[in-house]
């Protein structure tokens, strides 16, 4: 009964399993013997659903179920119509649109439909209609319902290209044949939306879809129907071709030259992977669901069997999966809508080929081959069609048939080609171009070369991390540290990072950086380490490629310590003398501190938009700042603690000397100090504290005070009291309750009961404090609390976000003495959330640990905090039952006590 106009049309299940799924005779039989009509369907609506999700639990596949389920629809509402009108009223028909149009029902899906008027039709039909919706709403069937006639189809449609586009989906269900068609006559091409205003409105839309989603496959929660590579674009795939050739399914496309049988493959492989993932999101969320959220992805890679290994979870599977049918159905898309274009847009244009070389030519601004077996005849132009767009800036990209001739020739990116001595000699060309590398990169990765060309990049394509530190999967991430390296590189965006563009220049051989940042995360998910395995990756290829032995070596030590300075950064003391001299030896000289750091800041600014700030600028500045200093010393000469001292406070007495502060007083406010805090904070620091503790006096009140420092990255809060147990708990507890991240704390206890607390805090949203309002909110709430020594620090009140709770862990805690300042560090592995600094705090103040300074690293989810501690009399802990308690003690603290 039902006419097909699919844009998209399933293959319609066999019709045993339209029996399985539906009797016929017994929901007659239960119609009769029922006492109210709502019985029968309300539980024909319920059972069927259950069983189809029975069924996909037991593994029926959702290619299956979802036409199935728009059937079983079909026969419930072509049933329920009967009960209000006749079967074939020539002034009325009942029409499904949209995705149910498509015959497409997943278990959450949207019925779609609209009830098809003759011109004077309401009038008499108007109550008729009002019970037949009441009665599926009361059986518990929720539709999506129009009213139109075709008149109002024909102007709606005209107005508004979604209504055009539903339209043209329609399906007849029940009712009259001859109205369907009139309407199905006036929404037409030749009507309304003519298909090259179609097509051109379809390709706004979905650039627009693209931006939302950060123009990328790769979201972390993506949207598997509107985001690139998702549903939407395999369906838009169905509007322009059913539009332009009349198409009623995509196989269609083959017959016009559009699609080659095996894409059309790939294209319903791609499809039925989504519905898979798309019918348990409904099944799992009970309702229509389309974001693949953190707690959902876990838990389908689960139902769809996928395993924990021990250097890869079953959920970085189940995504690795995911993004590479949607970055395949995404570039798909893409070559069709090229071809599209060509064919709609631009088929009265003239395209006189512009000759190359013997192999390529321009066509249109676009670059093609000059025969379709050019690849075949020369499999080196498979890197050489990439040289040429890079040569000639003019052109917009690569011509559809030729990507698709690309893609066709893959296999011949064997050992042999790879060990050509002119594939290898292009790709180095590719590297030292003067434009478009990172375009070039993501090209080849787009059309499958560089995996194929560098197997091992290939392993990682589409692999994501299951945390929120990385944003993006790991090739995505590399070709973003690619993208950065060339950017210090390029003068348009030296005022991004100057300093970074400053030091490139000085640099022999910037392809270096970019083949080490090509390899940095090479090995991902191999197990083992990840930067020992690639330096060994990338050695073989700097020695296949033709790479000196010095440059090879720079290359390999690159990647193999491409993370050591930012873990120096995030988890040493750098302003300890010691710390930064054991880094300098481990650099040896300027050349590689230079390359070590801009691949750092690459890294850092490649892996989360979120993660770089200016504190993380600082932090890596002032270790780069300190280790370049210490080379120009000699690394024979290192400078030592005491040295540091007396540089550090004849700079700051200068500074109170330019003020009138005479070096009595000067001494007097010092001698209570302590030589950790000279070595721990700057000249203009300390003359800005001793200042104010000199203006504050002999009265006892708190000193809170803060200032915007560029230097550290954020907002400095000083705070000059009383030491107390509950104070690094209490400072931490109401910091927290202003929703300020603390980035840094550096904890002094002077010689007189006083402390000199130093936090860097930045807004919740990595901004600066800059509102003298919301400066005078900070200190007055500080000093209020700091006044009351007795107060109980306040528990945290701050919500503990969806996404924190989906990435809970068990906190670890280990120790390790650093003899050479007598303290016991305390690393501190656990997740994020609310008030975790504060309630840390209250265990140091009951175990009796007195704090002294702590490194605050969050990474995504995942927070490694580093403190720096002894007991009450200053001496480090290094007692294997000290540790045991305090781990206890944290560990319960944290996993086991009150949100």
């Amino acid at each position: 009964m039902a006419l097909s106009s699919s844009a998209l049309m399933p293959v319609p299940p066999p019709p045993a399993a339209r029996e399985a799924a539906f009797d016929a005779a017994a929901f007659e039989r239960e119609s009769a013997a029922a006492a109210t009509p709502l019985a029968p369907f309300r539980a024909l609506l319920q059972n069927s659903d259950a069983r189809l999700v029975e069924r996909f639990r037991q593994g029926a596949p959702a290619h299956e179920l979802v036409p199935i389920r728009a059937r079983l629809m079909d026969e419930l509402l072509q049933r329920a119509w009967l009960r209000f009108f006749e079967a074939e009223a020539a002034d009325l028909a009942l029409v499904a649109v949209g995705g149910y149009g498509r015959g497409e029902l997943h278990p959450g899906s949207d019925v779609d439909i609209m009830i098809l008027l003759g011109d004077q039709a309401l009038a008499g039909r108007q109550s008729g209609l009002e019970d037949l919706l009441t009665f599926l709403w009361d059986i518990g069937l929720e539709v999506g319902h129009s009213v139109r006639t075709v008149e109002d189809c024909a102007r709606e449609g005209a107005a508004d290209i979604t209504i055009a586009t539903s339209l043209m989906e329609a399906r007849l269900l029940t009712g009259s044949p001859a109205l369907f068609e009139r309407m199905r006559a006036v929404t037409g091409p030749d009507r309304i939306w003519p298909d090259a205003a179609f097509f051109e409105f379809k390709r706004q839309e979905r650039c627009q879809r693209c931006q939302k989603y950060n123009e990328t496959a790769f979201n972390l929660e993506p949207n598997i129907k509107d985001g690139p590579g998702g549903l939407r674009d395999l369906q838009m795939i169905g509007w322009v071709a059913k539009r332009h050739f009349g198409a009623s399914t995509l196989r269609e496309l083959i017959d016009h030259g559009f699609l080659s049988a095996r894409e059309y493959e790939e294209l319903i492989e791609g499809r039925n992977f989504l519905w898979q993932v798309r019918f348990a999101l409904h099944v799992l969320t009970g309702r229509r669901e389309d974001n693949l959220l953190f707690d959902h992805q876990r838990r389908i890679a689960q139902q769809f069997g996928y395993q924990d290994q021990d250097h890869n979870l079953g959920v970085e599977q189940f995504m690795q999966r995911y993004y590479r049918a949607v970055t395949a159905l995404s570039q798909m898309n893409e070559m069709l809508l090229q071809l599209f274009e060509e064919a709609i847009l631009l088929a009265d244009d003239p395209d006189e080929p512009h000759p190359i070389n013997r192999r390529f030519q321009a066509r249109r601004g676009y670059l093609e081959v000059t025969q379709p077996n050019v690849f075949l005849r020369y499999p080196f132009a498979l890197l050489e069609i990439f040289l040429m767009l890079q040569q000639h800036p003019e052109l917009k990209g690569i011509r559809a048939t030729t990507i698709r001739l690309i893609r066709d020739h893959l296999p011949l990116i064997d050992d042999k080609f790879r060990k050509d001595m002119r594939t290898r000699s292009l790709l180095m060309e590719i590297l030292r171009q003067p434009h478009g590398v990172t375009w070039q990169l993501r090209l080849m990765n787009a059309y499958g070369v560089l995996p194929a060309y560098l197997p091992e990049f290939g392993q990682i394509v589409g692999r994501m991390q299951y945390d929120l530190f990385h944003a993006y999967t790991v090739d995505q991430h590399i070709l973003f540290v690619v993208r950065n390296l060339r950017r210090f590189y390029l003068p348009q965006f030296t005022e991004i990072l100057p300093h970074c563009n400053a030091i490139m220049d000085r640099l022999p051989k910037p392809e270096l950086l970019y083949i080490a940042g090509l390899y940095h995360d090479i090995a991902k998910g191999r197990g083992g380490d990840h930067s020992e395995l690639g330096a060994e990756d990338a050695e073989r290829f700097c020695r296949r490629h033709g790479l000196s032995s010095f440059d090879t070596r720079l290359v390999a030590w690159l990647v193999r310590h491409h993370l050591t300075l930012s873990l120096t950064a995030q988890k040493k003391d750098i302003h300890d003398p010691e710390v930064i001299h054991a880094f300098a030896r481990r650099m040896g000289d300027q050349m590689h501190l230079d390359y070590l750091y801009l691949l750092t800041v690459a890294d850092i600014r490649g892996t989360n938009p979120k993660l770089w700030n200016t504190w993380r600028a600082s932090l890596l500045w002032q270790l780069y700042s300190a280790t370049r200093q210490a080379l120009r010393r000699g690394l024979d000469n290192p400078i030592d603690k005491e040295e540091r001292i007396r540089e550090i406070q004849a700079q700051a007495r200068r500074r109170l000397h330019a003020t009138r502060i005479d070096e009595e007083r000067i001494n007097r406010v010092w001698e209570s100090f302590g030589d950790d805090y000279f070595l721990r904070h700057a000249a203009d620091e300390i003359s800005w504290h001793t200042r104010a503790i000199l203006k504050k006096g002999h009265n006892d009140r708190p000193l809170v005070m803060t200032r915007d420092d560029p230097e550290r990255g954020g907002t400095e809060i000083f705070i000059y009291t009383r030491d107390q147990d509950n104070l690094f708990a209490l400072i931490t507890s109401i910091l927290d309750q202003l929703g300020l991240n603390i980035l840094d704390a550096r904890i002094i206890t002077g010689h007189g009961g006083y402390t000199l607390d130093s936090f860097t805090v930045l807004e919740d949203s990595g901004a600066p404090i800059r509102e003298r309002a919301r400066i005078k909110e900070i200190t007055s709430s500080l000093s209020h609390a700091l006044n009351r020594p007795d107060l109980t620090p306040p528990l945290p009140s701050r919500h503990i976000s969806r996404i924190q709770r989906a990435f809970q862990m068990p906190t670890l805690v280990s120790f390790r003495e650093e003899t050479a300042n007598d303290r016991t560090v305390v690393e501190l592995v656990s997740w994020d959330r609310p008030g975790l600094l504060c309630r840390v705090g209250k265990v140091f103040m009951e175990c009796g640990v007195q704090l002294h300074n702590a490194k605050i690293a969050t990474i995504g989810a995942r927070v490694e905090d580093l403190f720096f501690v002894t007991d009450r009399e200053n001496r480090p802990l290094n007692d294997p039952q000290k540790y045991a308690a305090l781990r206890e003690a944290l560990v319960e603290q944290l996993d086991s006590g009150e949100e």
